[in-house]
């Protein structure tokens, strides 16, 4: 996994809780029962219990996404992606690798880059959720364009994840966008038809005409 793979990953995890925090809790309270007692067990236990569990079976979710509410039910262990792409129809968000590494399935989550393969939907409950298609329509028109100017594209499998990815660069640094820094932000998408020179080009035009046009 790339560097930048692994951000999108980490930061998508900032706002909930991960499997990670719930075993470490549930391995705390196991641990305190049988070192400490039944006291220090329980105080473990009610140190615990803002613990938010979910599931097994479905559970009902409000997202926002591309600037509506969306009511959904899916099971807790559902990605934001498996969400996205049936029952919300947004296939924007390509399903690649599926593990996070190829930045096919990039959206946004609070105008952030993640790769949606790695968020469970129910951690972005709360959160802004913005995809291809709602860029398309708002502020990543130019970064479409540009793409199509600039022929940015091939098999197109990618591409969405790039306008994404290409589409916060120029939110976070305008008209002032690098090579370098359009670069570092499409580091974590892979194109295997290789198209690079033309995605990078087609974000500092797109930077420009967002410019003009602002």
């Amino acid at each position: 996994m790339s560097q930048d793979g692994r951000r999108k990953r980490e930061s998508a995890h900032g706002g909930g809780i991960t499997r990670r925090d719930l075993f470490r809790g549930a391995g705390a309270v196991a641990a305190a029962g049988a070192v400490l007692g039944p006291a220090a067990a329980a105080f473990a236990e009610e140190a615990g219990a803002g613990v938010k569990t979910q599931g097994p079976g479905p559970v009902a979710l409000s997202l926002q996404v591309n600037g509506e509410a969306r009511k959904v039910s899916c099971e807790p262990r559902e990605t934001l992606l498996d969400v996205l792409r049936l029952p919300l129809d947004l296939t924007g968000p390509k399903r690649a690798c599926d593990r996070g590494s190829c930045g096919a399935c990039t959206v946004l989550l609070d105008g952030q880059p993640v790769n949606a393969c790695m968020v469970l939907a129910v951690d972005a409950e709360g959160h802004k959720v913005t995809t291809v298609e709602g860029l398309a329509k708002g502020e990543g028109k130019a970064v479409v364009d540009a793409f199509v100017a600039r022929d940015a594209l091939q098999c197109g499998f990618c591409t969405p994840g790039m306008v994404t990815s290409c589409a916060a660069a120029v939110a976070t640094h305008g008209v002032g966008l690098t090579i370098e820094q359009a670069r570092a932000a499409t580091a974590g998408n892979l194109c295997r038809c290789g198209t690079y020179p033309h995605v990078l080009q087609a974000a500092l035009d797109a930077a420009k005409l967002a410019a003009r046009k602002g």
